[in-house]
């Protein structure tokens, strides 16, 4: 394995021997020596470029699950194609071998064989799919970073909502906005575009339903970051039900549900209506540590805790007044 200079690649290595081997037993022409390690490359590089072009569009904390995807496929690619080159070396073609005595059963295996490894090929190259869209969904609550992107998300938003109202105070006041040196000469010109296509009245740079919109955002963002705060500082660890325990997994943020005993059918039918998933890793039933799980498996009557208290009362923060309370989304 070696690094190149193109975003510190890894190529893997390619069995030279057994794709000589293989042009052999498919064609009469020669084998050019390193044509495999060159189109192994090839495709690799061209990964490279998708790998780079999605870094330049996400966050950061996203650029080491990128150089993954990309590792992932480098490597899995050259197993491909060396699987490739020893199926190819299995039979000879027709035209090399001759039909006499030719084996058909065999050759009747290696197409087969040859089918499930161009089928693995084309899931290879679902991971290039897998790349381009990294980071580009949601923030997810159990991502190592997920507070950090979040609150860099809040200050984005909540520097657009500025904007777009002094944007709006400057029309409003101008009746124009020609020298509003908040916006470039392009961005001016895209909402003037867009404010004579409108049909209201007065029509007004961002209109209210924009920043309403984006501080219904704000609002969420803010109660989310509130949440993963909140059970974070907390010692909040679970509770006990009876026939097992229900474990706040701050590492794994987790809720895990631990039965005795295997739960019954009807239990099982609750729990995932509830959005409890099976985890056989774990052992356990579980879904995302957050308000909505704790209330979810409050509503459960076969997990009340056995010290007497509801799910509700041993929440984080259960004992803060009503007006203080945060939202759980």
């Amino acid at each position: 394995m070696e690094e190149t200079d193109t975003d510190k690649v890894k190529y893997y290595s390619i069995d030279e021997g057994a794709a000589r081997r293989s042009k052999e037993m498919m064609s009469f022409f020669d084998y050019r020596e390193g044509s495999a390690t060159e189109e192994y490359r090839k495709q690799v590089d061209q990964a490279v470029q998708i790998a780079v072009a999605q870094k330049e569009k996400v966050d950061p904390v996203y650029h080491e699950k990128i150089d993954t995807l990309l590792d992932t496929y480098a490597r899995k690619l050259a197993e491909n194609m060396n699987h490739q080159f020893e199926i190819d070396a299995r039979v000879p073609s027709i035209l090399i071998a001759g039909g006499a005595n030719f084996p058909v059963r065999k050759k009747e295996k290696q197409n087969a064989a040859g089918a499930k490894n161009r089928e693995e090929w084309r899931q290879i190259q679902g991971i290039l799919d897998k790349i381009r869209g990294t980071g580009t969904s949601g923030i997810r609550s159990d991502h190592p970073h997920a507070l950090e992107q979040l609150k860099r998300k809040l200050e984005h938003l909540e520097q657009s909502q500025k904007l777009m109202k002094d944007v709006n105070a400057y029309y409003r006041k101008n009746k124009s906005l020609e020298g509003c040196t908040l916006l470039s000469a392009e961005q001016t010109e895209k909402i003037r575009t867009s404010m004579e296509q409108l049909w209201h009245p007065e029509p007004k740079p961002f209109p209210s339903y924009v920043l309403s919109n984006n501080g219904a955002e704000i609002r969420r963002i803010r109660s989310r970051i509130q949440e993963l705060e909140r059970y974070a500082e907390s010692e909040f660890r679970g509770w006990e039900f009876a026939g097992g325990r229900a474990v706040a997994n701050q590492e794994e943020n987790r809720l895990q549900l631990f039965f005795k005993e295997k739960p019954s059918a009807e239990q099982r039918h609750e729990l995932r209506r509830s959005g409890f998933q099976w985890a056989p890793s774990t052992g356990a039933w579980q879904r995302l540590l957050n308000d909505n799980a704790i209330s979810a498996a409050g509503r459960l009557p076969f997990l009340m805790p056995l010290s007497g208290k509801t799910v509700r009362q041993l929440q984080p923060g259960a004992g803060r007044k009503p007006g203080n309370r945060e939202n759980s989304r």
